[in-house]
């Protein structure tokens, strides 16, 4: 008589368990994210609420918090105190930022659709250049950068500060702009090309409509890096084509208390950056995840 062996089975789980489960991952997922993003965000809302204490309220161990509020850093920010305008490092800041994303942008999408939609011959190798070149320390090009600028009689001028941000965020533009354009529907360029469209109008008319998300996200990170370049900027510059970073260091002081003032300047220097980003929300999140998943 043959015995049949048993086959023991691992009994199911309910499904309203498993569903359980999942909503209690995705809660503390949730949970998890929220307390990051207040992490984040506690250091910019204390800021914003220092530079409406007084100098001697800010200075106190441990902090005031619930201290008076005065518009007095804001003041000396405009220059009610001084008479120094903060309009000229605004507007330079400006100038080189937006200046400096244009010059990207027109250089990234090209280069980027030779690296994706139309691959060169060993295009990998050129995508590891252009990461290389964001290896270099910048405090290692200083001396070279600041010795050619001072050779060239460009030493104090917004043009040297947009040449140097377009080579500084270019490598990883075009890295961006490679995964996006990526996901370009191959059969809208094949349409194209069947009707006679150039490279031009392919770039104009089909790419950029398409890959516009991605190409929003790419920019605003350009405008964020450039508008927030200090070292080159406080090295280079002088009266002339001083940024609104190094008009903030100028707040800082041996003598006296300044954290009121630093944390105002701080702050108008940050809206900018700000109000682009909730005006790009929509595309910045759609750029950022559009090459995300294939």
């Amino acid at each position: 008589m043959t015995s049949v062996p048993l086959t023991l089975r691992r009994p199911r789980r309910p499904a309203g368990s498993t569903a359980r489960r999942r909503r209690r991952t995705g809660g503390m997922l949730v949970l998890v994210a929220w307390l990051c993003g207040i992490a984040f965000f506690l250091p910019v809302a204390w800021m914003v609420l220092t530079s409406f204490h007084s100098e001697t309220d800010a200075a106190t161990n441990p902090p005031s918090v619930g201290a008076g509020l005065t518009l007095d850093g804001y003041r000396e920010f405009f220059g009610a105190g001084s008479g120094i305008s903060p309009w000229p490092p605004l507007i330079n800041s400006l100038t080189a930022s937006v200046a400096s994303t244009l010059l990207v942008l027109a250089l990234a999408v090209p280069a980027a659709y030779a690296l994706s939609i139309k691959p060169v011959r060993k295009w990998s190798d050129v995508l590891f250049f252009f990461l290389s070149t964001k290896m270099l320390p910048l405090v290692a090009g200083l001396l070279p950068v600041y010795l050619i600028a001072q050779n060239t009689g460009m030493l104090d001028s917004i043009w040297l500060l947009v040449i140097l941000y377009t080579s500084m965020n270019l490598p990883i533009a075009v890295w961006m702009m490679r995964s996006f354009l990526a996901e370009v529907p191959v059969e809208m360029l094949e349409a194209a090309s069947t009707d006679g469209a150039g490279l031009h109008t392919t770039l104009t008319r089909i790419v950029a409509p398409v890959a516009m998300p991605g190409i929003a996200a790419t920019a605003l990170i350009s405008f964020i890096f450039s508008w927030n370049e200090l070292l080159f900027a406080r090295v280079l510059t002088g009266i002339v084509a001083g940024t609104s970073p190094v008009f903030l260091t100028s707040f800082v002081t041996s003598q006296g208390l300044f954290l009121a003032k630093v944390c105002a300047a701080a702050t108008v220097i940050s809206l900018p950056v700000l109000i682009a980003g909730f005006a790009a929300q929509d595309k910045l999140v759609q750029g950022l995840s559009l090459g995300a998943v294939k």
